[in-house]
Protein backbone atom coordinates (compact mmCIF):
# COMPACT_ATOMS: atom_id res chain seq x y z
CA UNK A 1 0.00 0.00 0.00
CA UNK A 2 1.83 3.08 -0.99
CA UNK A 3 1.27 6.51 0.91
CA UNK A 4 -2.16 7.34 -1.19
CA UNK A 5 -3.54 4.72 -0.40
CA UNK A 6 -2.79 4.72 2.75
CA UNK A 7 -4.39 8.54 2.64
CA UNK A 8 -7.68 7.27 1.02
CA UNK A 9 -8.33 4.80 3.37
CA UNK A 10 -8.59 7.05 5.79
CA UNK A 11 -10.27 9.41 3.85
CA UNK A 12 -12.96 6.82 3.35
CA UNK A 13 -13.30 5.57 6.69
CA UNK A 14 -13.59 10.06 7.78
CA UNK A 15 -15.92 10.40 5.19
CA UNK A 16 -18.50 7.22 5.53
CA UNK A 17 -18.59 8.95 8.84
CA UNK A 18 -19.61 12.79 7.73
CA UNK A 19 -22.80 11.03 5.51
CA UNK A 20 -23.96 8.52 8.26
CA UNK A 21 -27.13 9.35 9.70
CA UNK A 22 -28.44 12.49 6.83
CA UNK A 23 -31.94 11.64 5.25
CA UNK A 24 -31.66 10.38 1.66
CA UNK A 25 -34.75 12.26 0.86
CA UNK A 26 -32.49 15.65 0.64
CA UNK A 27 -31.83 14.21 -2.78
CA UNK A 28 -35.29 16.53 -4.04
CA UNK A 29 -33.81 19.78 -2.83
CA UNK A 30 -30.51 18.29 -4.71
CA UNK A 31 -32.94 18.04 -7.68
CA UNK A 32 -34.30 21.33 -8.05
CA UNK A 33 -31.07 22.69 -7.28
CA UNK A 34 -29.50 20.96 -10.75
CA UNK A 35 -32.29 21.66 -13.02
CA UNK A 36 -32.66 25.47 -11.89
CA UNK A 37 -29.06 26.43 -12.00
CA UNK A 38 -26.84 23.94 -13.91
CA UNK A 39 -29.73 21.64 -16.17
CA UNK A 40 -28.23 19.27 -18.71
CA UNK A 41 -28.54 20.87 -22.45
CA UNK A 42 -31.51 19.82 -24.64
CA UNK A 43 -30.47 16.79 -25.65
CA UNK A 44 -28.13 15.57 -23.93
CA UNK A 45 -27.97 11.60 -23.02
CA UNK A 46 -27.74 11.81 -18.51
CA UNK A 47 -25.56 8.88 -16.80
CA UNK A 48 -26.50 9.06 -13.39
CA UNK A 49 -26.61 6.49 -10.98
CA UNK A 50 -29.27 4.32 -8.49
CA UNK A 51 -28.49 5.16 -4.61
CA UNK A 52 -26.92 2.64 -2.58
CA UNK A 53 -27.86 2.79 1.38
CA UNK A 54 -26.07 5.70 2.87
CA UNK A 55 -25.65 7.56 -0.24
CA UNK A 56 -28.44 11.00 -1.64
CA UNK A 57 -31.03 9.57 -3.59
CA UNK A 58 -30.90 11.24 -7.07
CA UNK A 59 -33.78 9.18 -8.35
CA UNK A 60 -36.23 12.62 -7.84
CA UNK A 61 -33.54 13.92 -10.50
CA UNK A 62 -33.77 11.26 -12.83
CA UNK A 63 -37.21 11.11 -12.83
CA UNK A 64 -36.93 14.98 -13.74
CA UNK A 65 -34.93 14.48 -16.18
CA UNK A 66 -36.38 12.01 -18.19
CA UNK A 67 -39.98 14.26 -17.92
CA UNK A 68 -37.75 16.42 -19.60
CA UNK A 69 -36.90 14.50 -22.79
CA UNK A 70 -33.09 13.44 -21.44
CA UNK A 71 -32.03 10.10 -22.05
CA UNK A 72 -31.12 8.39 -18.70
CA UNK A 73 -28.30 5.84 -18.03
CA UNK A 74 -27.34 4.33 -15.04
CA UNK A 75 -24.41 2.24 -14.75
CA UNK A 76 -23.63 -1.39 -15.41
CA UNK A 77 -20.24 -2.08 -13.66
CA UNK A 78 -17.79 -4.60 -15.05
CA UNK A 79 -15.43 -6.72 -13.62
CA UNK A 80 -12.35 -4.71 -11.78
CA UNK A 81 -10.53 -2.28 -14.29
CA UNK A 82 -12.90 -1.82 -16.92
CA UNK A 83 -14.85 1.37 -17.39
CA UNK A 84 -18.41 1.55 -16.36
CA UNK A 85 -20.99 0.51 -19.30
CA UNK A 86 -24.46 2.19 -19.42
CA UNK A 87 -27.67 0.89 -20.08
CA UNK A 88 -31.25 3.12 -20.71
CA UNK A 89 -33.38 3.82 -17.99
CA UNK A 90 -36.94 5.15 -17.50
CA UNK A 91 -39.55 5.37 -14.78
CA UNK A 92 -40.82 1.51 -13.92
CA UNK A 93 -38.30 0.17 -16.71
CA UNK A 94 -37.32 -3.47 -15.23
CA UNK A 95 -34.19 -3.75 -13.07
CA UNK A 96 -31.87 -6.39 -12.08
CA UNK A 97 -29.31 -6.54 -9.17
CA UNK A 98 -25.74 -5.52 -9.83
CA UNK A 99 -22.37 -5.61 -8.47
CA UNK A 100 -21.76 -4.12 -5.07
CA UNK A 101 -25.58 -3.80 -4.21
CA UNK A 102 -26.29 -1.54 -7.04
CA UNK A 103 -29.88 -2.03 -9.68
CA UNK A 104 -29.01 -1.90 -13.49
CA UNK A 105 -31.74 -1.30 -15.90
CA UNK A 106 -32.48 -3.87 -18.35
CA UNK A 107 -32.38 -0.95 -20.72
CA UNK A 108 -30.20 -0.73 -24.44
CA UNK A 109 -27.02 0.24 -23.84
CA UNK A 110 -25.92 4.32 -24.17
CA UNK A 111 -22.91 6.17 -24.28
CA UNK A 112 -23.85 9.31 -21.66
CA UNK A 113 -22.49 13.11 -22.17
CA UNK A 114 -23.33 14.63 -19.15
CA UNK A 115 -22.59 12.51 -15.95
CA UNK A 116 -24.36 12.70 -11.97
CA UNK A 117 -21.67 10.50 -10.06
CA UNK A 118 -21.59 9.80 -6.24
CA UNK A 119 -18.87 9.83 -4.04
CA UNK A 120 -17.74 9.63 -0.53
CA UNK A 121 -16.02 13.72 0.02
CA UNK A 122 -15.04 16.46 -2.14
CA UNK A 123 -13.55 19.62 -1.58
CA UNK A 124 -13.40 22.99 -2.79
CA UNK A 125 -11.03 22.11 -5.69
CA UNK A 126 -13.30 19.59 -7.17
CA UNK A 127 -11.60 16.67 -5.85
CA UNK A 128 -13.88 13.61 -5.45
CA UNK A 129 -13.05 10.71 -3.05
CA UNK A 130 -14.42 7.89 -4.35
CA UNK A 131 -15.20 4.21 -3.50
CA UNK A 132 -11.27 2.81 -4.50
CA UNK A 133 -12.49 0.48 -7.77
CA UNK A 134 -11.59 3.47 -10.44
CA UNK A 135 -14.79 2.89 -12.32
CA UNK A 136 -15.20 6.47 -12.74
CA UNK A 137 -12.05 7.81 -13.19
CA UNK A 138 -11.98 5.23 -15.56
CA UNK A 139 -15.23 5.99 -17.48
CA UNK A 140 -14.53 9.71 -16.99
CA UNK A 141 -11.51 9.56 -19.68
CA UNK A 142 -12.88 7.15 -21.93
CA UNK A 143 -16.24 9.49 -22.07
CA UNK A 144 -14.62 12.82 -21.53
CA UNK A 145 -17.90 13.92 -20.53
CA UNK A 146 -19.16 18.02 -21.17
CA UNK A 147 -20.09 17.68 -17.30
CA UNK A 148 -19.16 15.45 -14.55
CA UNK A 149 -21.50 16.26 -11.55
CA UNK A 150 -20.38 14.93 -8.12
CA UNK A 151 -24.13 14.25 -6.16
CA UNK A 152 -24.17 14.09 -2.14
CA UNK A 153 -24.47 15.24 1.05
CA UNK A 154 -23.43 19.15 1.73
CA UNK A 155 -21.50 17.39 5.23
CA UNK A 156 -19.40 15.32 2.87
CA UNK A 157 -17.46 18.38 1.85
CA UNK A 158 -13.87 18.15 3.56
CA UNK A 159 -11.02 20.36 2.85
CA UNK A 160 -8.78 18.38 1.24
CA UNK A 161 -9.16 15.33 -0.97
CA UNK A 162 -6.13 12.94 -1.49
CA UNK A 163 -5.27 12.84 -5.18
CA UNK A 164 -3.55 10.96 -6.90
CA UNK A 165 -2.46 11.16 -11.15
CA UNK A 166 -5.77 9.13 -12.02
CA UNK A 167 -8.24 11.33 -9.99
CA UNK A 168 -10.79 12.69 -12.71
CA UNK A 169 -11.57 16.28 -11.34
CA UNK A 170 -15.29 17.48 -11.06
CA UNK A 171 -17.29 20.08 -13.17
CA UNK A 172 -19.26 20.58 -10.05
CA UNK A 173 -21.02 19.38 -6.92
CA UNK A 174 -24.72 19.30 -6.17
CA UNK A 175 -26.18 18.94 -2.52
CA UNK A 176 -29.33 19.42 -0.57
CA UNK A 177 -28.32 22.82 -0.14
CA UNK A 178 -27.09 23.94 -4.03
CA UNK A 179 -24.68 23.55 -6.48
CA UNK A 180 -21.04 24.51 -6.53
CA UNK A 181 -19.42 24.74 -9.99
CA UNK A 182 -15.67 24.29 -10.37
CA UNK A 183 -15.36 25.25 -14.19
CA UNK A 184 -17.58 26.27 -17.05
CA UNK A 185 -19.55 23.72 -18.22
Amino acid sequence: MTDLDALKAAARARAKRLRAGHDPALGAALSGHVLRVLPPPAGAIVGGFWPLPGEIDITPLLHALHARGHAVALPDTPPAGAALAFRGWSPGCAMRPGRFGTMVPDGPALTPGWLLVPLLAWDDAGHRLGFGGGYYDRTIARLTPSAVVGCAYDAQRVDAVPVGPYDAPLSAVATELGVTVFQAI
